[in-house]
């Protein structure tokens, strides 16, 4: 078996909790999360390695991106990211770090992107089951209807994490989307 390094990183949105395997950061995910467990199985057994508290370059570097991210200095990370998924998941998750930093896309627009247009249901089973939360943004992602709808982290931590990309103040009256 091999080794997944992971740490605890508390963001202003929650606590996340950061793996890395390899070179690579494979894991960036709501510790609270609802299906903490499957995430937890699916990264483990699809990188047949178990997960061990220790430091790792690539974990300091996370928490460094996230120190900036946070604090408004950065709003694209530059870390080698090992996706454990599907071939269609990894498609999905592809498709959301191509939108911009302080845009949102809806569920529909995201299947018409990767051509799977009919298929939403499962773009969003793909969104929902991603590991490497910010780091992949599907807190980009909202209803049609521009409403938030579900997200692994809450959907207090999505509204403050779109407030913060879009330069609005968390609890305000206007929405983060700026619609």
């Amino acid at each position: 078996m091999g080794r997944i390094a992971i740490q605890t990183y508390k963001s202003p949105a929650g606590e996340l909790i950061l793996g890395s395997y390899g070179d690579a950061l494979c894991l960036a995910d709501w510790r609270d999360r609802k299906d903490r467990s499957a995430i937890d199985k699916r990264v483990q057994q699809g990188l047949k390695a178990d997960y061990t508290e220790s430091e790792s370059e690539v974990l300091t570097l996370a928490g460094k991106q996230l120190d900036e991210y946070f604090q408004g200095l950065r709003h694209t990370f530059d870390l080698p990211l090992l996706m454990v998924g599907t071939a269609f998941q990894k498609c999905v998750w592809k498709a959301l770090t191509d939108i911009p930093f302080g845009t949102t896309l809806s569920y529909l627009e995201l299947s018409k992107r990767i051509g799977h247009e009919k298929g939403v249901r499962a773009v969003a089973s793909a969104v929902g089951a991603n590991a490497l939360s910010l780091f992949i943004p599907c807190h980009r992602i909202i209803g049609a209807d521009g409403a938030l709808k579900g997200y692994a982290g809450g959907l207090e931590a999505k509204r403050i994490l779109l407030a913060l990309e879009s330069g609005i103040k968390a609890g305000s009256d206007r929405r983060p989307d700026g619609l």
